[in-house]
């Protein structure tokens, strides 16, 4: 068994200083470490996927993020370790929990992930090993891990077994808010005739018109909508999700908290944004005064055929309202895109949902350069070198 602190110490002198995850109840010790050194940043994600996209963003804005999740919630970062962390090439450390264990007695819902927890990083190409158990093996289990990382800049995992850490008290923690909020009213609008709503590459117009690139991050959701950021205007501030649908907003919050220098505007789509609603809630939480959540609603999934979604029944501006946002408005008009884009910003996060058309342009193109490429453009911009994983200061030793 070891202390929490020899591990977390050992990856801060490795650089690994940004933590996100779900709690489990193997893995108290270590959030309760995390929590009490200010020196450290813990961010509670709704879900492990999106614990995962945060640490991406985190990524993006030069720190090197440790994920940590129950094996149970491993189902929930499929997605985005597939279609993100992949092929974004995102170097995150994770740490998974071990419960169902082959041999040991746990709960029921435990039994399967228990067999199959390592199967499943098989299959999506992150290799792992189970987590140090002694305090002489977590210098060579990181060393392995760095070497990983900074070879192949994709995800490495440890499987953390019951017990294998010594208990760590919960000292006195902050609040999640980070500023001082006055919420506003939201202004749900009026229901408008749908052929007078802008369409989604006017309102992206108008997003590029006021999101210089110096300062400014502009995050697109997959689908039409970073399609048509690219036709319109591919900028090296800008960031095309192409995949793990939902998780824009998420990676768009890790970067504004590691970046409070830029302003971060997340395009988001009204399916995306169903899909994750709890990103609502983590936005709220941690958002600063940096982070801009547009949702752009034509009710439909248009680059999937026009299905219909329920966002006519949803006021997302009350959703984000509730959950801790500054600012947040609807409309059907670019003014009230305008509004939020160039609003005070001593509220907190702010959020503007855009009821626009259905459609999209002609012969939309994609993205040209791969996700890979696009990230690393992004990084270059924001701060030159792509930051890289740190050398660990161990010798390798053979297991």
């Amino acid at each position: 068994m070891i202390r929490a602190e020899e591990f977390v110490e050992r990856a801060r002198d490795l650089g690994h200083d940004w933590y996100s995850g779900v709690p489990c109840s193997i893995l108290t010790p270590f959030i309760n470490y995390a929590i009490g050194d200010n020196r450290l940043t813990y961010v509670a994600a709704a879900n492990e996927g999106d614990a995962l996209a945060a640490a991406a963003g985190a990524f993006l804005g030069g720190r090197r993020p440790i994920v940590m999740m129950q094996n149970s919630g491993l189902g929930n970062a499929v997605n985005p370790l597939a279609s993100l962390a992949y092929i974004f090439r995102i170097p995150a450390l994770l740490i998974v929990t071990l419960r169902g264990e082959v041999g040991h007695e746990d709960e029921p819902q435990h039994e399967l992930m228990g067999v199959i927890t390592g199967g499943i990083l098989d299959q999506l190409r992150v290799p792992w090993a189970y987590f140090p158990e002694e305090s002489s093996a977590i210098a060579p289990a990181l060393e392995r891990a760095m070497a990983h990382l900074r070879r192949e800049e994709r995800p490495y995992a440890f499987i953390m077994r019951k017990g294998t850490v010594a208990s760590h008290r919960l000292s006195a923690q902050a609040d999640a808010s980070q500023v001082s909020r006055s919420y506003a009213t939201p202004n749900a609008g009026r229901p408008g005739d749908t052929a007078t709503r802008p369409t989604r590459s006017d309102a992206l117009r108008r997003i590029v018109d006021l999101t210089p690139a110096d300062n400014t991050v502009v995050i697109a959701t997959t689908g039409y909508t970073g399609r048509e950021l690219f036709a319109l205007a591919d900028r090296p501030n800008h960031l095309y999700v192409v995949g793990s649908m939902g998780c824009a907003s998420s990676l768009g919050l890790g970067l504004s908290i590691v970046r409070p220098d830029l302003k971060i505007v997340v395009v988001d789509g009204d399916g995306a944004a169903l899909m994750r609603m709890g990103n609502f809630a983590m936005a709220g939480a941690y958002g600063r005064s940096n982070f801009v959540h547009v949702v752009l609603d034509n009710a439909t999934y248009d680059s999937t055929g026009g299905q219909a979604t329920v966002s006519p029944i949803v006021s997302f501006a009350t959703v984000a309202s509730g959950c801790g946002y500054g600012i947040a408005r609807e409309g059907d008009d670019l003014r009230c895109l305008e509004q939020v884009l160039q609003g005070d910003e001593s509220l907190g996060p702010r959020f503007v949902r855009l009821r626009i058309r259905t459609g999209t342009m002609d012969d939309l193109p994609r993205p040209t350069q791969s996700p890979y490429d696009v990230s690393r453009r992004l990084m270059a911009h924001l701060g030159g070198a792509v930051p890289p994983v740190a050398a660990s200061r161990v010798t390798e030793r053979t297991p």
